[in-house]
């Protein structure tokens, strides 16, 4: 009988870590990954390419269908270049605070792997994909330079708040990786529909979201795993604690990811009813769902998934019944 084949790096991902060896496996394939396929921000991408410049009139900028926004009349109803400018905008806001995460979550990793101790394949991992978050945080910032618009990024009143975030390592790592998946997970989302929509984009924007998702893939498989690997073992108190404080986190950040930006509104002038219909529609309520669907999964596998921590998730407006396992498994 010949040897079954063995599973892939997916399939190994995708499995519940039962002992450190396998645990310890994954990471270390997935920092082998890390070598053999990465990209650098100024070689890889053909920025003096003319085909590759940023025109704000271009008209592969106008939102698609698919975006909240770009399905409203009065969006419709403006002029062409008017339409490209806000479409600009959108997509240089969402790499504006993809990059200030990515500096947040940069800090973090390093808070902890100040503290693990030698020998640890965390600590490899950990630094391959700090490395690449630099990389993904001067490709941000070049596109955004490039555009020539006063992008923000996050709101002034979170900017405060968020910089506890790197610190967090220092009292639970679970609680940190959920944070990183609540920033993660949902530009993932976004970028992977942009991508499957089939519209024509802007050849530097499609490159940025392939190169961004083909890397943060690993970097939401160690978070995953490392949480598979870690709550099991937590104390019940604490395991609770987390199993409330998970939606919380999630509804905060996928919000910061994924609603229009503040100057964007003011900026072009939309009017305040054209956001509440957007934004507020069932449509956006489904998509605001979706974008963590994959973390709440990841809970109910996990048994973060309680009557206290339910009725957190539906007052956030992310709660939808988890997938059942084998479906997740087949996923």
């Amino acid at each position: 009988m010949s040897n079954p084949p063995s599973k892939t790096l997916d399939e190994e991902i995708r499995a519940k870590v039962e002992d450190r060896a396998a645990y310890t496996g994954v990471i270390e394939r997935l920092s082998k990954a890390s070598v053999d396929k990465h990209w650098d921000a100024y070689a890889d991408i053909p920025w003096a390419d003319p085909d590759f410049a940023v025109d704000p009139d271009d008209p592969r900028w106008i939102l698609p269908p698919v975006d909240p926004l770009g399905r409203t009349e009065w969006y419709r109803s403006q002029p062409p270049g008017v339409q490209s400018r806000i479409g600009l905008w959108r997509v240089a806001t969402m790499m504006k605070i993809g990059l200030q995460f990515e500096n947040l979550l940069k800090r973090g990793l390093l808070n902890y792997a100040y503290r693990l101790p030698n020998g640890s394949p965390e600590f490899r991992y950990v630094l391959h994909e700090t490395s690449e978050e630099c990389q993904h945080a001067m490709m941000f910032q070049e596109f955004v330079n490039r555009t020539k618009m006063p992008i923000r990024g996050m709101p002034k009143a979170l900017d405060l708040l968020a910089q506890v975030f790197p610190h967090i390592p220092r009292i639970s790592t679970e609680l940190f990786f959920i944070f990183v998946l609540g920033g993660e997970d949902p530009i993932d989302y976004v970028q992977r529909k942009t991508i499957k929509s089939g519209d024509d984009l802007h050849p530097l924007q499609d490159t940025i979201m392939r190169i961004h998702i083909a890397e943060e893939a690993r970097h939401i498989s160690f978070a995953r795993h490392y949480l598979r690997h870690r709550v099991p073992e937590m104390p019940a108190p604490r395991r609770r604690a987390l199993a409330v404080a998970t939606p919380l986190v999630l509804g905060r950040m996928a919000r910061i990811m994924l609603a229009p930006p503040g100057p964007m509104v003011k900026y072009f002038g939309i009017p305040k009813e054209v956001v509440r219909e957007a934004y507020g529609s069932a449509a956006w309520a489904g998509e605001f769902k979706n974008c963590v669907a994959k973390i709440r999964d990841l809970a109910a596998e996990l048994d973060l998934l309680d009557p206290v921590s339910v009725r957190v998730w539906k007052a956030v407006g992310l709660w939808d019944t988890p997938k059942p396992r084998r479906a997740r498994a087949a996923r």
